[in-house]
């Protein structure tokens, strides 16, 4: 991995700066972009460990891949503007593959969005631009990166985990995941501090009645949100920790960040428990006090018994990985979910990204032929065969994972894409009905001499407006609508009577015919015409998708269907005769409720 030597464009739109030492250095100091990066594409290291847990070897999804850098997020923070900085700065190097671990807290429109115009003549100059979801999940509708150009992935667990165990009140077990160094001796019990025990002496009794009785201590601040006073701000004599197991709350602060205060403190332990919120999704991080977090249903029954004594105790005895876990894989519950809030007729997110891959086979494809081989291959079937689920417990739907968990393998041969082009995403921006320029509103907005080529993206979209700047100079149909997009997935809000979608198809394959198969979803008729399609060399074919309502009421608050185009000889179109199907799966969402 490269870097470039750090700028800093415009300050952060809060107002703190950088520190000079981070300003003058390409060097990621918070770490999560590295962390990012090496994910994507980290070269293969043998003997990787993280405290002696997990020893093997380990790699990224491109290990052979050529990595840089672009510095534009600082430890006060990130500006769209830098962000848009580094997205040219890539382009005009010559980039193929774009990734973006960050994004706003929540979605807004494209054209007024910086990041969204940089991805889009990212995508625009056949720069494959993969985006985070977000980590607001599980609440509904917390997706971000939204814009159809963007390839928008969220989070999936693995079968592998590292077990951490609290025991306490006599023999009471529950079980957390950590990748700490440090375990405390089995059956030797410690004291276990509560929130009212340790808080500040200064801090007046009656501020321990502001804790709710889950909320048990330490999360950064002293004890709860609306008490201000910082841990690092308060004398280390006055924190009642010393030599003791601190039970904190997840949130506020960095996990790992967490247990170094308590460890500053004197702490010789935490417990990381999850609020009802957080539900029962843990991290296995790499604590430098002997740890576990816990989910919140494991943590009620702490929660009970620091509630039943006067002189809690208990251990933590952190063990190596763990192999085979079940269900795997299965969405985690903080990945952010749909619906898109933008435009819901554009369904997001599929689990984990691997657009390298297919990117170095096939270099002359679209960003949009690659989203759409990673998109429609994706499986919903976890290992052991059985459909995956949402870690939540919540219905597994196409809200948590959007195309579902990419499978890299079958990615390479699609067989069939769905080709999203310009005219088709021009047609989708004019299909929004703006009244306004915001392109124009925005470059107005910008500071005077931003040190970057913005008019190269901008001249993008502004064949979108006539000189008089009213919309849609451009568009090729005049009533257009989102869902007419051409894309791997179909949703349609509002439905009423019934509707007919278009989608295109491309051959990437030999010659051959394709046939569908319908799941239809509740409420809902589904008819795809025709409904066999005959291919050739790099042909395209239209085919079209009416959706009748029959059940208004059953389809009211989203329903859920998909279709498949099979090759029609069952084998492998390009004639390897191991009996490899292409399997080209697309969601249908619909909702007959306006609003």
């Amino acid at each position: 991995m490269t870097g470039t030597p750090a700028e800093l464009w415009l300050a952060d739109d809060r107002g703190s700066l950088p520190s000079k030492e981070d300003l003058s250095s390409p060097r990621d100091y918070v770490g999560h972009d590295a962390h990012t990066l090496s994910t994507a594409g980290g070269s293969l290291a043998r003997g990787a460990a993280a405290f002696g847990h997990g020893m093997g070897g380990a790699a990224g999804g491109a290990p052979r891949a050529r990595m840089a850098a672009y510095k534009a997020c600082y430890t006060a923070g990130c500006s769209d503007v830098d962000v848009l900085a580094a997205v040219l700065a890539a382009v005009a190097d010559g980039v193929h593959v774009l990734s973006l671990s960050l994004g706003p807290n929540e979605a807004s429109n494209y054209l007024s969005n910086p990041i969204a115009i940089g991805t889009f003549f990212a995508a625009q100059s056949g720069v494959a631009v993969v985006c985070s979801a977000g980590n607001s999940g599980p609440q509904p509708g917390t997706i971000t990166n939204a814009a159809p150009w963007m390839f928008t992935v969220g989070v999936s667990t693995m079968d592998r985990d590292f077990p951490a165990y609290v025991t306490f009140g006599g023999g009471l077990t529950i079980e957390g995941q950590s990748l700490g160094a440090i375990t405390l001796p089995l059956g030797q019990a410690y004291p276990i501090v509560s929130g009212e025990n340790a808080n500040a002496a200064y801090q007046p009794t009656s501020n321990s009645q502001l804790l709710d009785p889950q909320y048990y201590a330490i999360s950064w601040r002293i004890s709860v949100p609306s008490l201000s006073v910082l841990i690092d701000e308060a004398p280390r004599a006055c924190l009642q920790v010393t030599g003791k197991i601190v039970v904190c709350v997840r949130g506020e602060n960095d996990r790992v960040e967490k247990g170094h205060v308590v460890k500053e403190a004197g702490g010789i332990g935490m417990v990381l428990c999850n609020d009802a919120g957080s539900g029962d999704s843990v991290v296995a991080d790499p604590h430098i006090v002997a740890a576990a977090h816990c989910s919140y249903s494991e943590c009620v029954h702490l929660f009970n018994y620091l509630q039943s004594t006067e002189n809690p105790s208990g251990y933590i005895n952190a063990t190596d990985a763990s192999f085979g876990v079940k269900p795997a894989p299965a969405m985690a519950d903080f990945s952010s979910r749909g619906p898109n809030v933008v435009t819901p007729q554009i369904l997001k997110v599929s689990a984990h990204h691997s657009a390298p891959k297919p990117r170095t086979k096939y270099p002359t494809w679209s960003p949009a032929m690659i989203k759409s081989a990673i998109m429609t291959t994706a499986t919903t079937v976890a290992k052991v065969g059985n459909p995956i689920q949402d870690e939540t417990g919540a219905e597994f739907t196409p809200f948590s994972y959007g195309s579902c968990h990419v499978n890299p393998v079958n990615a390479l041969d699609p067989g069939l894409v769905y080709d999203t082009t310009l005219a088709d995403y021009n047609n989708f921006l004019c299909s929004l009905k703006l009244t306004q320029n915001p392109v124009q509103d925005l470059q107005g907005n910008l500071p005077v001499g931003l040190p970057i080529n913005y008019s190269v993206p901008v001249n993008l979209l502004l064949r979108l407006f006539n000189a008089a700047g009213k919309p849609c100079a451009y568009s090729q149909v005049p009533n257009g609508r989102p869902e007419d997009m051409n894309y791997p997935s179909i949703a349609v809000t509002c439905l009423s009577g019934s509707t007919t979608v278009r989608r295109r198809l491309r051959n990437v394959g030999a010659p051959g015919e394709s046939r569908v198969t319908v799941i239809e979803p509740v409420g809902v008729k589904v008819t795809v015409a025709p409904d066999m399609l005959g291919f050739g060399i790099d042909e395209e074919k239209e085919f079209t998708v009416k959706l009748d309502v029959v059940d208004a009421d059953a389809a009211s608050n989203y329903a859920f269907g998909s279709i498949v185009w099979l090759d029609a000889n069952g084998l492998d179109a390009y004639g390897s005769g191991v009996g490899k199907a292409h399997r080209v799966w697309s969601p249908i969402v619909d909702k007959t409720k306006c609003g």
